[in-house]
């Protein structure tokens, strides 16, 4: 039976805001909130009141306890109960009914949420459904706009023509959208027999803007946002693509042309569904070009894979033989490569100038490869040069790369100089920590940085508490050494 009664017209976000309280209330012994919490939380009511206010109390929790003195039994029902009371929806049923109507290509819904909710649709950072990473632009015009820019449609008349087109399911447009569907989702069977039905589908384009083959889907990169999803059997479905006849090295118009190895060696998708290294031996097996000039926009490949964050695609096609300029070397840390680039006095060759000299710097702090970086800092780099925003020592923090960390320390580099983000070393090294723990340990990372004099302003204290802990050891030891040291000048 609920304990409280819901307002006339409830807001969610003072709920979301009450759960906050509740959080720093319950940590700090308050013996209302610890009622609050034997009475509603099963699990800590079992928990003896010398550990009330133990930190694993998180925001979750603290929702849990709201959601139940409302008589509901999770935070996503309460959510739904102030809905229908309120009649308004939350931003999380806003971005996820607004997804499924550009999808659908529904005008009226996505238009009744732009009217009715514009403010929450564009101005607040949504969460996507589709991957995580990509959402629709909700800056791209009006509804019709929006839905055939998401299609990869130019125009709104050109989406409509392809919708119609694609009504018929015997159709060349029909049976090409059937087949990328088997191949986002996964579907060898229906793959299988759409391609033995009409076999010219494998050499067929995309009529979006495009222009993918089959093979191209196989990326999960540069194409519809809803539709960059990897299977786990996605080598099998590249194999069976190949074996019907796919050109290994076609180019698709995405990002300037690319080919399936470019987009597979510099997309999430492939590396979250932990395919990507076999999806990039079975393309070179089968005739991928490693050095071809549009594999990725018009860039190498180890330098596209770098800059998309996939070191260790990077890595691999460097090993397998793909060209290294001077900046990808440093990124991949091959030091042999970068000394070459350099006279056996050490000055750098003509051919290398000084940005690029920075830019290597950057690249092999980002990464981690401190034998690359300390040779570029003894050949006469300023320790704290910024590139895209970011100082080394700000960069190797970001990345948790601790030994890259000290050579910078050694050489009196600057904690206090902020990223592009508004960042300092520290923060740089906190936001590592709740965005990429499990990559890199960021205790220790914390600790160096902590022990060379980082400034820990006291909000970062508070938002640290704040984060989701993938090592709850790990983010009581971080908190335990930010307030150690909170407003230390």
């Amino acid at each position: 039976m609920p304990t409280r009664e819901l307002p006339a017209r409830p807001s969610l976000e003072q709920y979301k805001k009450q759960a906050k309280e509740l959080v720093k209330a319950y940590r700090s012994g308050d013996a209302g909130a610890r009622r609050r919490v034997r009475d509603h939380h099963p699990r800590l009511a079992r928990k003896s009141d010398a550990a009330a206010h133990h930190e694993d109390f998180s925001l979750a929790a603290a929702q849990f306890v709201i959601a139940r003195e409302h008589g509901c039994d999770s935070w996503p029902k309460f959510i739904k109960h102030i809905e229908a009371v309120s009649g308004r929806l939350s931003p999380a049923t806003v971005w996820r009914t607004a997804e499924e109507a550009v999808v659908a290509g529904d005008v009226a819904t996505l238009d009744a949420l732009l009217r009715d909710y514009g403010e929450i649709i564009r101005s607040e950072r949504p969460q996507s459904w589709w991957n995580n990473t990509l959402t629709p632009d909700y800056e791209a015009g009006d509804a019709r706009g929006i839905i055939a820019s998401t299609h990869h449609f130019s125009t709104w008349d050109e989406f409509v023509a392809h919708t119609e087109a694609m009504k018929d399911n015997a159709s060349p447009v029909g049976r090409f959208e059937a087949a990328v569907d088997a191949i986002v989702g996964g579907d060898i069977a229906t793959l299988t027999r759409l391609l033995r039905d009409a076999p010219e589908l494998i050499r067929a384009r995309s009529a979006r803007r495009h222009h993918s083959t089959l093979l191209h889907y196989v990326g999960a990169n540069g194409v519809e946002a809803f539709r960059q999803h990897t299977p786990q059997n996605a080598v099998a479905i590249a194999e069976l693509l190949l074996d019907a006849g796919a050109e290994v090295d076609t180019v698709a118009d995405m990002y300037g042309g690319s080919t399936t190895l470019g987009l597979v060696a510099t997309s999430l998708h492939p590396k979250a569904a932990g395919v990507q290294r076999p999806l990039i031996q079975l393309l070179l097996d089968r005739g991928a070009a490693l050095d071809h000039s549009a594999a990725a926009g018009g860039r190498s490949l180890v330098h596209s894979c770098l800059a998309n964050g996939r070191p260790e695609a990077a890595e691999y096609l460097a090993s397998r033989g793909a060209p290294l300029d001077f900046e990808s070397a440093a990124g991949v840390g091959r030091l042999d490569v970068v000394q070459s680039f350099f006279s056996d006095e050490g000055a750098a060759k003509p051919s290398v100038t000084k940005g690029q000299m920075e830019s290597a710097l950057m690249s092999a702090s980002v990464y981690g490869r401190t034998a690359v970086a300390e040779f570029l800092l003894d050949r006469g780099l300023d320790v704290d040069v910024q590139v895209n925003g970011f100082t080394g020592v700000n960069a190797a923090a970001t990345g948790g790369h601790l030994e890259t960390i000290r050579i910078f320390l050694a050489r009196g580099a600057s904690l206090e100089l902020r990223n592009r983000y508004g960042g300092t070393s520290l923060e740089a090294a906190l936001w590592g920590a709740a965005n990429r723990a499990h990559e890199a340990d960021y205790v220790p990372v914390v600790e160096r940085l902590l022990a060379a004099g980082a400034h820990v302003d006291p909000g970062v204290v508070q938002w640290w508490r704040q984060q989701h802990a993938a090592s709850p050891e790990a983010h009581a030891r971080i908190l335990e050494l930010l307030r150690a040291h909170a407003g230390r000048s």
